[in-house]
């Protein structure tokens, strides 16, 4: 007997779970080992169950989808995640894929089609939606390494000035202080910064400030 292919769904709407549960399971291939409605609930059942699939909505209460991907491809670099969402807007595009989503689609798409889209992510294929697609396309098109020069340009002086001090090795604590500011506001900041500039983690926005030249070795 083939082996089923094992899928975690994550989404905070049970309606929505319940929905996803029922069509997919008529598809004698599939199972649905479990379901979680935050993604801190996700990482642990990732750990728990080693899902093929993961079927990830984005916007969640607490830890996002983006942040859950991110740390559950961490846990678990075999589980393949397929982004279900509402959302086709580049804030949302560019993290989840960098995260490590391997397919993007909305929650428009028909059934026959989300099935389709899983049965790709298991052979490790992409899915994007025509409308996800494009965006791709006319980001890689923007310039030589991808990236848009309105990027920068969309960051608040208030971002600019998180980010220089994000290159600069200061914790979201450290950051609240020398700006006079709440370390919840700081993660605001960080979590709008990630998304104008198409980035994962704070990681790559030291990167790409240095490589941007908007900080410099002699500042302090």
């Amino acid at each position: 007997m083939a082996k089923l292919i094992s899928i975690l769904l994550v989404d905070d709407h049970e309606v929505v779970r319940n929905g996803l549960r029922s069509y997919i399971e008529t598809v004698s291939d599939f199972q649905v080992v479990a379901e979680a409605a935050s993604g801190e609930e996700a990482i642990r059942l990732v750990g728990e169950y080693v899902p093929d699939i993961v079927l990830m909505d984005l916007i969640m209460p607490g830890m996002d989808g983006i942040e859950t991907t991110r740390r559950l491809k961490q846990i678990s670099p075999r589980t393949q995640v397929v982004v279900l969402t509402s959302y086709h807007e580049d804030a949302h595009i560019f993290p989840a894929l960098k995260a490590g989503a391997i397919s993007y689609i909305l929650k428009d798409m028909k059934m026959d089609k989300l099935i389709e889209a899983l049965r790709r992510a298991v052979q490790g294929e992409v899915t994007l939606h025509p409308r996800v697609a494009a965006r791709v396309l006319q980001n890689i098109r923007t310039g030589e390494d991808g990236e848009d020069p309105q990027m920068i340009a969309a960051l608040t002086q208030r971002e600019h000035d998180v980010l220089k001090l994000i290159a600069n090795g200061l914790s979201n604590t450290q950051i609240a202080a020398e700006l006079f500011i709440s370390e919840n506001t700081v993660k605001g900041h960080v979590s709008n910064i990630l998304s104008k500039l198409h980035l994962a983690d704070r990681t790559q926005v030291a990167v790409f400030a240095w490589r941007k030249g908007l900080v410099h070795r002699t500042q302090p």
